[in-house]
């Protein structure tokens, strides 16, 4: 029973991460229905980010945790702004074109990005320091990382503010009326231009939050880091229901939950395939996912 409850943790952990990565993906779509497959890189991006902000932080002498919440705000700046000009550069340009015009620039912005992380970064691993990872407690046979509980209570508090701006704020309602009909939405005053740059921004941010978390829990980042879990997240979006905010969140739990358990219970060399299992599962089963809607859109 206790190797049941901590693996739950561990997917809890892994499924947070999945979560905001996935947002970014969905709220995209919601919008513009693009399929942002250079969200990854912002991912690899946050991390970085981080490792350089906080190890300059820390060699200030800050304290560990300052370091830590200074380095996580500036680095989800960057990559916002980072964002903005990928969506100004590669996309804008693009948005009366075919939907294939666009997803081969998404890909190619991919490359281009993951490319320029190793040229910047170098192609070896960084590490974060090891004074903000360390450290843990014992819960009977639990064994509950101080860093694991970080991380859920971050991804819950990132997850609620991101809720309470959507739904409880203007902007947020310019975004979900601009989502629903772009051009009634440009009769009331709506600038479609800023929404779509401000929707890539926010995606982006939590994105690098989720990049930073997961660096810190393994305590390395690689320029390469952003390929396999933007997939995973995008497979989390589609399960939850693409452009659904609430179905991103309960899609990257459950692929998180799903690859920690079969990593425990079947093979951890095999982990990376249950989620796409899912993912051709739903596809064939469900295309809408869990919390998706059927629309007629003919559009190519």
């Amino acid at each position: 029973m206790d190797y049941f409850i901590q693996q739950l943790i561990n997917g809890l952990t892994l499924g947070g991460v999945y979560a905001l990565i996935a947002l970014g993906y969905t709220m995209v779509y919601g919008i513009i229905q693009l399929i942002n497959f250079a969200h990854g890189e912002f991912f690899a991006a946050g991390g970085y980010m981080g490792v350089i902000f906080i190890s300059w932080l820390a060699a200030q002498g800050v304290h560990p945790y300052v370091c830590l919440g200074i380095g996580l705000v500036l680095a989800m700046l960057y990559c916002a702004m980072l964002a903005m000009a990928v969506e100004r550069l590669a996309y804008r340009p693009l948005r009366q074109a075919s939907r294939l015009a666009v997803l081969l620039s998404a890909l190619g912005m991919s490359i281009f990005l993951q490319n320029g992380l190793m040229l910047t970064q170098g192609q070896y691993d960084k590490a974060y320091p090891t004074e903000i990872t360390a450290g843990g407690f014992q819960l009977g046979g639990l064994y509950i990382s101080y860093m694991q509980c970080l991380i859920v209570a971050l991804t819950i508090f990132l997850l609620v503010v991101l809720n309470l701006l959507v739904f409880k704020t203007r902007i947020g309602k310019a975004m979900r009326a601009t989502a629903q009909d772009k051009v009634m939405s440009a009769l009331v005053g709506i600038n479609a231009n800023h929404i779509i740059a401000l929707t890539f921004a926010i995606g982006a941010g939590l994105a690098a939050a989720a990049g930073i978390m997961v660096g810190l829990y393994y305590g390395t980042v690689s320029y390469s880091m952003g390929f396999v879990p933007g997939i995973k997240a995008f497979a989390a979006a589609v399960l939850g229901g693409i452009g659904n905010i609430t179905g991103a969140m309960i899609g990257g739990l459950i692929i998180g939950m799903v690859e920690i358990f079969a990593a425990g219970y079947i093979s951890s060399q095999y982990k990376d395939v249950f989620a796409f299992i899912i993912l051709i599962g739903v596809l064939y089963f469900k295309p809408t996912g869990i919390m998706g809607e059927n629309v007629d859109d003919t559009r190519v």
